[in-house]
């Protein structure tokens, strides 16, 4: 347990935190723990590692994301390897438990949001505001920096965002959120646009209720498991859902996506799966100088329909990560625009974690976003 308690030693808010502190980790073996974690639980009691600009944050709540399995499983995403033992975990909220005097915008019990990203400020991308290319960022969970899978966590008060009332768990969607919004922005997303969205997990889901939200019409959702196919339409009953059929081709595939539409080609898919097979077919199945926006993860190399792509003008993007999208975030949920409440369907004490994670990655559990909590 956590508390705050008087200021002991005239250069911090002090604490009380009674629990050791504890982190989910994987390592090259693939193994998956629980085990104690920095910063100790003498040094939250003792506020001694919180530098100027920081907070102490109790962490309530975290989502757990799909690159999160695959660095349990596979050890890398790309470039990214785990070396060594590496705490996981991006997608957090969590209260206010000890305040460095530097910082005035926050205090002990403001409950917020954890932006898990520090940039160098110094950059081309920072100075720009497109500080999710920072050549230097730190970005929790990519090793070899610890993720916030763990009880506390200390992090710059400046990426920790208010989210006043809002349940622990949505102030842990607000990240998956940021990466749909940060999608659609780039993407250009019309009113009116008739947009195919292609994956029906957490991020293809919070997609398409962001692109029905902007005024996309019609919307189909694509997926090869009908169980999350089930999942989009009772999530949204006027999108419209096709099942993708292993082993047709992309063309076939497109053409038969493109009727779904009732003939009419999308003016843009969001493709969120980063699967080759789903991105060749968005390629043949948007318009002339339609757009195909790539916000999932995929191969370090994958082929695409090149001569489809160029005689038909197709624009083909990519985003990494996300940046100002926080504030716009925390507005939509708040004011009921984007109601992400059915997405968590299981949730975890931290002591249960690989119990979670298990569930996370089976397909057979049926869960959309597994989140792992620490109420108590």
């Amino acid at each position: 347990m956590v508390g705050a308690t008087s200021d002991t030693n005239g250069s911090h808010v002090a604490v009380k935190a009674t629990k050791p502190n504890i982190g989910v980790f994987t390592n090259p073996k693939h193994d998956l723990w629980v085990g104690e974690t920095a910063p100790s639980l003498e040094s939250v009691q003792a506020v001694e590692e919180l530098r100027e600009g920081q907070v102490t944050v109790a962490v309530r709540s975290t989502g757990i994301c799909g690159s999160d399995i695959h660095f349990w499983k596979h050890g890398c995403i790309g470039p990214m390897i785990v070396h060594g033992d590496h705490v996981l975990g991006h997608e957090s909220a969590g209260e206010v438990i000890a305040v460095h005097p530097s910082v005035t915008t926050l205090k002990v019990g403001d409950r917020v949001a954890i932006e898990p990203q520090v940039i160098c400020n110094a950059c081309e991308p920072c100075l720009t505001g497109r500080y999710n290319g920072c050549e230097s960022v730190d970005f929790l969970s990519t090793p070899p920096v610890p993720g916030l899978l763990r009880r506390y966590v200390n992090h710059p008060a400046v990426w920790c965002h208010k989210i006043g009332d809002m349940p622990w768990e949505m102030g842990a969607m607000l990240e998956p959120l940021s990466v749909a919004l940060a999608g659609l922005h780039r993407a250009e997303l019309r009113l009116g646009d008739p947009v195919l969205v292609c994956g029906a997990g957490p991020i293809g889901l919070i997609t398409m209720l962001c692109a029905r939200a902007a005024g996309a019409c019609p919307i189909v959702i694509t997926d090869i498991d009908e169980g999350r196919l089930r999942f989009a339409q009772e999530l949204h009953p006027q999108v419209v859902t096709h099942k993708v059929e292993p082993g047709l081709s992309a063309e076939d595939e497109a053409k038969a996506i493109v009727a779904k539409f009732g003939g009419v080609e999308p003016a843009l898919a969001l493709e969120c799966t980063g699967v080759e097979s789903s991105i060749a077919a968005s390629i043949w199945a948007v318009k002339f100088g339609g757009k195909v926006f790539v916000i999932g993860v995929g191969k370090n190399e994958i082929r695409i329909p090149f001569m489809r792509a160029s005689v038909r003008e197709v624009d083909l993007q990519f985003q990494y990560r996300y940046s100002n999208t926080w504030p716009r975030a925390i507005r939509l949920v708040q004011n009921g625009i984007i109601d992400l409440s059915r997405l968590v369907t299981h949730r975890f004490p931290l002591e249960e974690a690989i119990k979670a994670f298990e569930t996370a990655s089976d397909p057979k559990t049926g869960a959309i976003k597994v989140q792992i909590q620490n109420l108590d």
